[in-house]
């Protein structure tokens, strides 16, 4: 059993609900204690001051912004709370790090990753956008982080739907599947989400990457979470400059060489990749291999075995800038195993 503290990462833009979701979950009757980080942009702290009274850990950072500048900060405030948490006789079970709402959470989440003492007592349990349903079409037009937020989440609150007509959810939903098609989408009034819908779900956990297989690259066509297959054409339309890419792969891959593609492509082109995640059919190996990237780290293991009614196919989906669908296609293929010469 991993006995490391989850942890979310809570972002969207500005007047998104991000504030109203955070005082749900400290607020319900769910058992949990959690600890909060609250990040805001400028000298004067105000959302701490919106959030609810509770029994829990609550850490200010207001010196900036917690993606760029400090995010040091930021590793020495989750030092100093992981400290006071082994030493509590009243320990919290999760941690929740609400950004600002001009954040680029990619930086948030590689922390967790890059940071040793973190990485070995916490582990990322989500990066959970909250969308603003009325106004998200204006902020993807004027806002790069909005965009951003977005692409880079593993689950989308989308907020305040009562303020738009059914035809426009739908539409605003497609567009979120464009710019990210794997994220969940949860519609919401005054952030009135289900918390256990988003709360403990292992979206950063490569086992749950296999768990959603029968949802991975298989959304029907034109519906919120498509992504396009071997079937179909392979890009998807960019918003902001920001777009998706699935790959797809009936043959089974070298495991050394698929290794150093995907190892050559996120150094190569990491600051322009998100988000990747896949799931891989290697020559002659019983078992999944599951990958995911942020930026230019990246981590794969393999997981469980292929069942024997299982189609075996290799699928990969990039989330990113500047994405070159025919190149990684071109990549991916070039990986293919070479059958053993006959005896």
């Amino acid at each position: 059993m991993d006995k490391r503290i989850p942890v979310t990462v809570l972002t969207g833009y500005l007047g998104a609900g991000k504030t109203t979701l955070l005082n749900r979950i400290l607020s319900e009757d769910h058992g949990r204690r959690y600890a909060v980080i609250v990040n805001e942009f400028g000298e004067i702290g105000i959302d701490a001051e919106l959030i609810v009274s509770a029994d829990e850990e609550l850490f200010e950072m207001n010196n900036g912004c917690i993606c760029c500048t400090v995010r040091g900060d930021l590793i020495r405030t989750l030092h100093t709370l992981l400290r006071q948490h082994a030493d509590s006789d009243k320990p919290f079970d999760a941690i929740i790090v609400e950004t600002t709402g001009l954040a680029d959470p990619g930086p948030v989440a590689q922390t967790f990753f890059v940071d040793p003492f973190l990485h070995e007592r916490t582990v990322l349990d989500s990066v959970t956008t909250v969308v603003d349903a009325l106004h998200i079409g204006l902020r993807l037009a004027d806002s790069f982080e909005a965009a951003e937020q977005i692409a880079f989440a593993d689950q989308i609150v989308l907020n305040k739907t009562e303020l738009v007509s059914e035809a426009e959810l739908r539409e605003t939903e497609a567009r979120i599947a464009r710019l990210n098609p794997w994220a969940p989408i949860h519609r919401a009034q005054r952030a009135n989400v289900a918390l256990d819908q988003v709360l403990h779900r292992g979206g950063f956990d490569l086992k749950r990457i296999a768990a959603l297989e029968p949802h991975f690259l298989q959304a029907a066509h034109g519906v919120a979470g498509h992504v396009h297959d071997a079937h179909c054409t392979h890009d998807h339309a960019h918003d902001d400059q920001i777009g998706s890419v699935a790959l797809t792969s009936q043959q089974p891959m070298d495991h050394a060489a698929v290794s150093r593609w995907l190892e050559a492509v996120v150094a190569e082109q990491g600051p322009n990749i998100l988000r990747a995640k896949g799931i891989i059919d290697v020559y002659g190996e019983p078992r999944k291999l599951v990958f995911q990237a942020v930026h230019m780290l990246i981590e794969g293991d393999l997981q469980r075995p292929w069942k024997a009614d299982e189609a075996r196919r290799s699928r990969i989906v990039f989330i990113g800038r500047k994405l070159d669908v025919t190149a990684l296609q071109a990549g991916l293929d070039s990986c293919a195993a070479k059958s053993p010469a006959p005896a």
